[in-house]
């Protein structure tokens, strides 16, 4: 008799209606953030400012004695 329970690609048993399992499932997700974290990483060589400030007190026209 030959199981017709669809399976992972993994070999795991599905649950109704799933395309991938669990585990599957949760690597995929594990993966998208480390890609997400590597990206930030890489933006953290950049220059930081904070939002709506100049770079610099010289462009501001500010003279801070």
């Amino acid at each position: 008799m030959i199981n017709d329970t669809p399976a992972c690609g993994c070999g795991a048993v599905l649950e109704e209606g799933r395309f991938i399992c669990r585990k599957c499932r949760a690597r995929e997700r594990w993966v998208r953030r480390q890609v997400a974290r590597r990206r930030t990483s890489q933006r953290r060589g950049q220059v930081r400012r904070p939002a709506n400030r100049p770079y610099g007190t010289a462009e501001a026209g500010v003279i801070w004695t």
